[in-house]
């Protein structure tokens, strides 16, 4: 199964200015989470960041902040914790107009939800503690979660690969930034596809 940019949302979490310093390769990491970003903006995918805990290890890093609709400061290292699934998957509206103006079966579709965005690309510090978290809970709430592996990392490299070893026994499917854009992308026709390989050269 392929990524597919229409169904797909991003969570960029906990890329945060006091934290980055002492995450392994968090050079590199942070620099994929920005060509995520960049990506999902290209192609109109929603974009979400977490802080854990801002007053303490301060904000995101600030083009990673830049690229997120909205940003959820949290406490709990579980964004799904804090709401973050709600903003996932926002509560289906309720049918416009009243009994008497729509048939029931039209009020119906209207509750449906067919813009539900399902996919969930998650990537984040630390891979075995707040990213972890929020991806075990997500697929607990029945999202499909998709780990990006080189936009993730922990202070210690042992860490972070457990962290990928418990998230691809649980199900979530693990692949690169570029596994990501090329897969939105789908065609070397694309519009964005040249503005796509100069971010990734």
């Amino acid at each position: 199964m392929l990524l597919d940019a229409s169904v797909s949302q991003l969570v960029l979490i906990d890329y945060q200015a006091r934290l980055m310093p002492a995450i392994f390769e968090g050079e590199a990491v942070a620099a994929n989470a920005v060509r995520l970003g960049k990506i999902a903006q290209m192609l109109d995918v929603p974009a979400w960041g977490t802080e854990q805990n801002p007053s303490k290890l301060g904000e995101n890093l600030p083009e990673i902040r830049a690229l997120c609709q909205r940003t959820l400061a949290k406490m709990h290292f579980s964004g799904v914790e804090e709401g973050l699934g709600e903003w996932l998957r926002p509560p289906a509206k309720a049918p416009q107009g009243n009994a008497r103006s729509l048939p029931k079966h039209l009020q119906k579709q209207g509750a449906a939800g067919q813009d539900e965005r399902n996919t969930i690309v998650v990537a984040g510090c630390e891979a075995h503690v707040c990213l972890l978290q929020t991806a075990l809970d997500l697929l607990e709430d029945e999202f499909d979660v998709w780990v990006v592996t080189d936009a993730c990392s922990s202070r210690t490299e042992r860490n972070r690969d457990a962290a990928f070893d418990r998230l691809a026994g649980a199900g979530a499917e693990l692949v690169t930034t570029e596994m990501v854009g090329f897969e939105w992308l789908r065609t070397a026709e694309h519009p964005a596809f040249h503005a796509y390989q100069s971010l990734i050269r």
